[in-house]
């Protein structure tokens, strides 16, 4: 038994191990009145010296009115002296308020989920399930993933905006019930989140696009395919949406190879006609173009990039017009012939999708987009140069400052530019029903180039900016006409817009070793190149803009990510 008080002799432990870590050692004086508990007080504890008001709200010291109490400390969580819990203010609204938003029926679901997905995550309004199973727990989690994914990937692979991907995985999920779903795009890697709440692990999927291929026609399908499933009238199961997409997986081609490979003869032929050339030179700027095909196509074949493919097409247009420059022939002019086959060749997709990633906001994508835009670009040039080079060494005599004439009768001039849009909605493998709409909207584009370039005297940049943006505002309403992507609308009218005798003139100065005038040249293809894809993706935005939010209630416009103002 131990004694009341005693000396330390009194307090030894019988052992070492008896002895805390935290006992004072012998010789040294104990407090006089030891804590009761071992653990530490709470953070939201007021320390020592602070004293507690307790004349209540009223006089709450730390204030200029608190009489006695103002030289007293007061603690950061005291409430305010103007502070009643019976009259609390209630909770923070914005200045414009919340607005409600109503996904409605009669808006395409590309508007309502890019106007979801551009929201606040605290902000998106809930949804009910459109498509049910008998099963009352609702589809499997990881199925209702990877049919977005597998979704996702066609969409992709097609050519389709990142936000417009997302976009479609977004309305999958919410349509079976995953509202707590987050889609994620890259270049080449699509993955997404799902968290069935707060305190449940989330599930996350991810898919590889390893394989890409110009099918419009599929893309069209893959967008029905989600209208249905986003649609309350139509109930699709998990089994069905498997079932569709991998008939449309399954389904072949529309056009077959030689009708592709007419087309390109085509589309050279009628950019020749652009630039000022005639039958003659229509003639041999479309066999050039399906000579180079066919070798694409070789090369695809034994499994070469698509950098060396792009390099080989690009030499047979060139070869011809340096055939034609060394027969000394004035009827034919081969900067036709050369320009004729570059348009052919010039990724218009490619570029138009990476700037609308790039001005949307998805900056890894769009790096990668024009990346690859520019490999496909140093391959035609490679080519081009290849052949000029050798052709300048044969003593072809290739004037740069011979810049093309066109026609004076417009008449010819629009149905070259309906004829090439028409050829370029065949690469594309879009669908029939969308090959006339495509085409009257190309010819409306050289329409407004030519009165406001040749006619009006404005600048081709410029004029090729505001027909870009027609495209892109007509094709929009085609679209939303039609319930489809606006890609088979916008693409194939962008190319007689295209800078091929810009491009060719600049690669024709590098290789007579005049850099300024090349590169000069290049740079207005480079602007052009640009003003193309800015107009197409600002007339989209206009015509949305137009058409406002769906179901914003209260005049609520659409939302955009606020962007870094120079701080």
């Amino acid at each position: 038994m131990v004694a009341e008080s005693g000396g330390p002799e009194d307090q030894k432990p019988q052992s070492d191990e008896a002895r805390s870590a935290f006992a004072p050692p012998a010789g040294t004086s104990q407090p006089a009145s030891p804590p009761e508990e071992d653990h530490p007080t709470s953070e939201f504890a007021l320390p020592t010296g602070v004293h507690q008001d307790q004349a209540g709200p009223a006089g709450s010291g730390g204030g200029s009115g608190g009489g006695s109490n103002s030289d007293t400390l007061s603690s950061a969580f005291t409430p305010p002296s103007t502070y009643n819990a019976q009259q609390a203010p209630p909770a923070f609204t914005p200045a414009q308020g919340i607005p409600m938003v109503r996904l409605t029926k009669e808006a395409p679901w590309q508007d309502r989920m890019r106007t979801m997905l551009r929201m606040p995550v605290t902000e998106r309004p809930a949804t009910e399930a459109i498509q049910r199973t008998d099963d009352e727990t609702g589809p499997a989690v990881p199925r209702v993933l990877d049919l977005t994914l597998r979704i996702g990937e066609l969409l992709l692979a097609g050519g389709e905006g990142a936000e417009d991907v997302e976009a479609a995985m977004f309305a999958v999920t919410r349509s079976y019930g995953l509202d707590r779903s987050e889609p994620t795009v890259t270049f080449t890697l699509l993955s997404i989140s799902h968290q069935p709440s707060l305190v449940d692990d989330p599930v996350t999927a991810s898919r590889t696009v390893r394989r890409r291929g110009t099918d419009y026609t599929r893309l069209a399908a893959v967008f029905r395919l989600v209208d249905d499933i986003t649609s309350a009238d139509t109930e699709i199961s998990l089994e069905e949406a498997y079932r569709r997409l991998a008939e449309i997986r399954r389904n072949r081609h529309p056009y077959p190879g030689w009708v592709l490979t007419a087309a390109a003869g085509l589309l050279a032929g009628s950019a020749s006609v652009l630039v000022g050339g005639g039958f003659l030179v229509f003639v041999v700027a479309a066999a050039g173009a399906m000579l180079g095909d066919r070798l694409a196509w070789l090369c695809a074949g034994r499994g070469l990039p698509e950098f060396y493919q792009f390099t080989v097409a690009a030499m047979p247009p060139a070869a011809m017009g340096v055939a034609l420059t060394l027969t000394h022939s004035t009827d034919i002019r081969p900067s036709a012939v050369i320009t004729g086959g570059l348009f052919a060749l010039l990724p218009g997709r490619a570029l138009v999708a990476g700037v609308q990633d790039g001005l949307t906001g998805y900056y890894i994508t769009a790096s990668a987009r024009l990346l690859e835009v520019m490999y496909f670009f140093i391959g035609i040039v490679a080519g081009v140069l290849i052949v000029l080079y050798l052709g300048l060494q044969l003593g072809a005599e290739l004037n740069p400052e011979a810049r093309f004439t066109p026609y004076n009768e417009p008449a010819i001039q629009i149905l070259a530019s309906m004829a090439l849009s028409l050829a370029f909605a065949v690469l594309l493998q879009q669908e029939r029903s969308t090959v006339l709409a495509v085409t009257l909207n190309g010819g409306v584009a050289w329409i407004i180039f030519g009165a406001m370039a040749r006619t009006g005297g404005i600048s081709p940049v410029a004029a090729t900016a505001v027909a870009a943006g027609l495209v892109g505002l007509f094709g929009q309403l085609f679209s939303r006409y039609r319930f489809h992507s606006s890609l088979p609308y916008i693409t194939a009218a962008i190319g007689p817009l295209l800078p091929g005798s810009a491009t060719y003139f600049g690669l024709l100065g590098v290789a007579q070793n005049e850099l300024d005038t090349g590169l000069a040249s290049l740079s207005t293809a480079v602007a052009t190149a640009l003003a193309i894809a800015i107009g197409v993706n600002l007339g989209s935005e206009i015509s949305r803009l137009f058409m406002g939010a769906p179901g914003a209630v209260g005049g609520a416009s659409r939302r955009a990510a606020k962007r870094t103002r120079g701080f």
